[in-house]
């Protein structure tokens, strides 16, 4: 690892990290959106915004929506894919994968790829990692956050949470100087 590298990595660790626990078949992850794209704005690369999934057996498609969501990632386009598939929270219920796949060839994703990523599960281990996570740490709903040790459990109202994640931010990054 050279220099500038090291120096990069330890800026990243330093960063304060919100985590977010959503799954992408979830109409109140999609509402959660702005909040994020607000935070992303405000904060840039101050603030380690993760998506973490928590994929709800009563959404039929969440899992697989996951799945893709982690080869995007892979392809370079993981926010994008996410706020598009977001978008389309309803339609994924009825379309399934078939959306997963229209949504990566409108982004310019290898769609095919993502097919197989599906079909081959290379993204399980990390999409049950997520899952086996937030159960561990409370979490039963989407969306959650974690930032600062203190969850936030956005799925009944999220009303104020913006304000307290950025109230905690602020306070994290205070403390770094």
């Amino acid at each position: 690892m050279n220099d500038a590298t090291a120096s990069d990595a330890a800026a990243s660790a330093a960063r304060p990290v919100l985590d977010v626990w959503c799954e992408l078949q979830c109409p109140d992850c999609r509402t959660a959106l702005d909040d994020l794209r607000v935070l992303r704005e405000r904060y840039g690369d101050r603030l380690d915004i993760r998506l973490r999934h928590f994929p709800l057996e009563k959404h039929k498609h969440a899992y697989a929506a996951a799945q893709a969501a982690e080869e995007a990632a892979d392809q370079g386009q993981g926010w994008p894919y996410i706020e598009a598939v977001l978008a389309r929270a309803e339609e994924l219920g009825g379309r399934g994968e078939k959306l997963l796949l229209e949504v990566a060839g409108e982004l310019g994703l290898d769609a095919e790829e993502v097919d197989t990523a599906l079909i081959d599960g290379r993204h399980l281990l990390i999409v049950d990692a997520d899952q086996a996570e937030g159960k561990a740490i409370g979490v039963t709903g989407t969306p959650t956050y974690v930032i600062g040790g203190e969850r936030l459990d956005g799925g009944r109202n999220q009303e104020g949470l913006r304000a307290r994640i950025e109230e905690i931010a602020d306070r994290l990054l205070a403390e770094q100087g």
